[in-house]
C-alpha cells in the first residue's frame, strides 16, 4: 500500500508557556494598549522593540501591526509620493505590491532566477525607473546582497527590506535587514514568531525611525519608546508626519518576548528539517532542487523546488497524486491565483507587463510549509511521497 501523510501543514506549535502566561498578566492589567501605563511601568511592546533591536543588531525598532503595515509605513518615512514608481520582486506574495499600491504608488516588477530570488541582471537595467527598491526575501531565498547593494548604491535608489521569511537569516553574516536603509518584518503566524499578525521594522537612521513611530500612531508619546531616536529628532517631523495607526499591542507583545529568545533554536530546527526534504528529493527526475549559496544562512520554514519545463496537465497530475497522499503542495504556475499563491499578473491594479524568463520559472515552482510540529521522519515521508508522484508523472506511469 502507498504511503500517506496524515498531518497538518497549516498547524504551529503552542505559543510558549512564559508567553502565555505574560499574556494572562496583560488581560489581568487590562493596559493592552502600548502608551496606556502605570508608573514604574515599562510597555511590553517597548520592551519588545529593544530586544528585537538587539538581536538584530539596529539601532530602532518599531513594533506595528502587521507585516504589510510595516512596508506601507516605511515606505512613507523614505518620502515616496503618490504616482511614484517603486520597483520589487516579480516573486513574492500580494501583501508587497498591496502595500506598495496602499500608498498610492505604481509597482515595477524585477524577475526572477532559478535560485527563487531577484535576477539582479534585470534589476541593472530596471534600476533607473525608481528611486527605491522594495527587495523581498520571497519564502526565506536571499540574493546577492553585496552585489544588489552594489546597484542601488550606484544609482541612489533606497532599499527597503521585507524579511517576512528570513527573520533569524543572514548574507555574509550580516542579519537579514541589515543592508538597507529599513527592514520590515512579519509576526504572522506563519512566520517565524507567532502572534497572530504584527510586524517590526528597524533601522539606524533617526529620521526614518521618527517618522514611522510618527506615523505608527505614537501621538506625542514617542518618548515611552526605548529603541527610538532622541527627541530632538521628533522635533523636526512631528507636526508634518500623519497619524496612520498601526501599533502592535501589549498582548501580542507579551506573547512574541519568549519566542524571540528562542529564535535561534527554532531557526536550527527548521533547518534540520528542510535539509531532510533536500536530500530525499535530490536527483529525483525533472525536479531541479534549489541549492544555496554559502554565503547565505537561511531559514528553513518552507521548502521549493521546480518542475521547470513541465506541461501544466504534468505539474497539475503531480498536485492531485500527491494531495491524494496527504501531501498539500502550492503551485504558483496557475493561471488564477490560489490562497497565497498569487503571481505578479495576478495583481492587475499594477498592470504589470509580461515577462516571459520569470512566467517560466513561476510555472515550475512548488511550495509547502516545514512547521515546527513535523519530525524529522515526516520529513522524510513527505519527501518521499513526493519523489514517488513526480518520478511516476515524468516517466510516464
Amino acid at each position: 500500500m502507498s504511503e500517506v501523510f496524515t498531518g497538518s501543514f497549516t498547524q504551529q506549535e503552542p505559543i510558549p508557556e512564559e508567553g502565555i502566561e505574560a499574556a494572562l498578566a496583560v488581560l489581568r492589567h487590562g493596559r493592552l494598549h502600548r502608551y496606556n501605563t502605570v508608573e514604574g511601568e515599562t510597555a511590553e511592546v517597548a520592551l519588545l522593540e529593544k530586544e528585537f533591536a538587539d538581536y538584530v543588531g539596529a539601532k530602532y525598532c518599531l513594533a506595528v501591526a502587521s507585516g504589510g503595515y510595516a512596508i506601507a509605513t516605511a515606505l512613507r518615512a523614505v518620502g515616496v509620493a503618490p504616482g511614484d514608481v517603486v520597483l520589487s520582486n516579480a516573486f513574492t506574495l500580494a501583501p508587497v505590491p498591496g502595500a506598495i499600491a496602499s500608498v498610492g504608488i505604481k509597482p515595477a516588477f524585477v524577475g526572477v532566477t532559478e535560485a527563487l530570488t531577484i535576477d539582479l541582471d534585470d534589476l541593472e537595467r530596471k534600476i533607473d525607473m525608481a528611486d527605491v527598491l522594495v527587495i523581498s526575501h520571497m519564502r526565506g531565498h536571499v540574493c546577492d546582497m553585496d552585489r544588489l547593494m552594489r546597484i542601488c548604491d550606484e544609482a541612489e535608489v533606497t532599499v527597503i527590506e521585507d524579511c517576512a521569511h528570513t527573520m533569524g537569516a543572514d548574507w555574509g553574516g550580516t542579519p537579514s535587514g541589515r543592508h538597507g536603509a529599513i527592514a520590515c518584518y512579519s509576526a504572522q503566524t506563519y512566520k517565524h514568531m507567532n502572534s497572530g499578525e504584527g510586524g517590526f521594522i528597524v533601522t539606524d537612521d533617526p529620521d526614518l525611525a521618527a517618522r514611522a513611530i510618527m506615523l505608527s500612531g505614537s501621538y506625542m508619546l514617542y518618548g515611552r519608546h526605548l529603541a527610538a531616536p532622541e527627541p530632538e529628532v521628533f522635533e523636526r517631523i512631528r507636526y508634518t508626519t500623519p497619524n496612520v495607526s498601526g501599533r502592535m499591542d501589549n498582548l501580542r507583545a507579551a506573547i512574541l518576548r519568549p519566542q524571540l529568545r528562542i529564535l535561534d533554536d527554532q531557526v536550527t530546527r527548521w533547518n534540520d528539517l528542510y535539509v531532510e526534504v533536500q536530500n530525499e528529493l535530490r536527483n529525483t527526475p525533472g525536479l531541479t532542487v534549489i541549492d544555496r549559496p554559502e554565503e547565505e544562512y537561511f531559514v528553513g520554514s518552507s521548502f521549493q523546488f521546480l518542475l521547470l519545463d513541465w506541461e501544466t496537465d504534468k505539474i497539475e497530475e503531480v498536485l492531485r497524486r500527491c494531495g491524494a497522499r496527504g501531501v498539500d503542495l502550492k503551485w504558483f504556475g496557475a493561471e488564477e491565483p490560489v490562497a497565497f499563491t498569487s503571481r505578479y499578473d495576478s495583481w492587475r491594479y499594477a498592470r504589470p507587463e509580461r515577462m516571459p524568463d520569470t512566467d517560466r520559472i513561476l510555472k515550475g515552482i512548488l511550495d509547502l510549509r516545514l512547521p515546527l510540529t513535523f519530525t524529522v521522519e515526516d520529513c522524510q515521508l513527505i519527501a518521499r511521497i513526493i519523489r514517488s508522484e513526480v518520478s511516476a508523472v515524468y516517466q510516464g506511469a
